[in-house]
């Protein structure tokens, strides 16, 4: 049997495969996407500057010349974004994150910038950010006005820890009650928490004056003032009192005052025509 003979050649190589080239059309204007392409390259070779100074321990002089330079280039503030500024003056705001000795993006101190904005009496919070080339974010949580003060023949809006807000366009305001008398401010919240209790009777009161800087007197809208005790008692007195409202009819019927501050018994003054100027009768409740 012969035996079949190979014969064995160079070996075959394949043969390189080549991929189609595909284009891609990019979908901005050529001027745009160059515009785009050296505020990219600007940025990076400022943060290479940047790191390279702080590793080579650049002078600060001359790391502030650097941010300058980069100001000319651009990179300064020209736009500040306020968020969260309902009632307050915008142009406070932007003037506080604006106060530093410079305009230059990177020498904004935005831990100051963001000390003075809560140094406005009617921010509760804020914080500021930094979106380059040229915009500072600035989001501000606002202090909510609960409440009109009125002490020595002046008037502001105070928020519930009775720190005043502002004192123009008060107009804003007219819904909201009026506090009145020294400390009143200090003690709004504690007002508020009472009139909580009694919200049918709290709708139609139109003042509360803090009185000896110990308890409070109520004015109505129908012209009647209440007088209630201090401390725990007046919670109490208040409940009590709206009851009788609502069972009797107590509020515009010709009273002119309403005294709870003895337990267990209530004195009215009933107005009358002429002088005296009214009746009082002790009634026990």
């Amino acid at each position: 049997m012969s035996a079949a003979v190979i014969k064995r050649g160079a070996p075959r190589t394949a043969k390189p495969v080549v991929k189609p080239v595909v284009m891609i059309r990019v979908p901005v204007a050529p001027r745009r996407f160059y515009a785009r392409l050296a505020i990219g390259v600007a940025g990076l070779l400022v943060l290479a500057g940047a790191v390279a100074a702080i590793v080579a321990g650049v002078p600060g002089q001359m790391w502030q010349a650097t941010a300058r330079a980069t100001a000319r280039a651009g990179f300064e503030v020209r736009h500040v974004e306020v968020h969260g500024v309902a009632t307050g003056p915008r142009l406070a705001v932007i003037s506080a994150a604006l106060e530093g000795p410079t305009n230059s993006m990177l020498l904004v101190d935005l831990t100051a910038a963001r000390a003075r904005l809560r140094a406005l009496p009617w921010v509760a919070d804020a914080s500021v950010s930094r979106r380059l080339p040229d915009r500072l974010i600035v989001d501000v949580i606002e202090r909510r006005a609960v409440a009109l003060w009125q002490f020595q023949h002046r008037l502001a809006a105070i928020d519930r820890a009775g720190v005043p807000l502002t004192a123009d366009r008060l107009e804003r305001f007219a819904a909201l009650p009026l506090v009145v008398g020294p400390d009143a401010n200090r003690h709004v919240d504690e007002l508020l928490t009472l009139l909580a209790a009694a919200p049918r009777l709290a709708a139609t009161v139109d003042a509360a004056t803090f009185v000896g800087t110990r308890r409070w007197d109520l004015r109505f809208t129908s012209g009647e003032t209440l007088a209630l005790p201090e401390g725990g008692a007046a919670r109490r007195a208040l409940t009590r009192f709206d009851r009788l409202d609502k069972s009797d009819g107590l509020l515009g019927h010709g009273y002119t005052r309403f005294d709870l501050r003895q337990p267990g018994q209530m004195t009215v003054r009933v107005a009358t025509p002429g002088p005296p100027a009214g009746k009082a009768a002790a009634v026990a409740i």
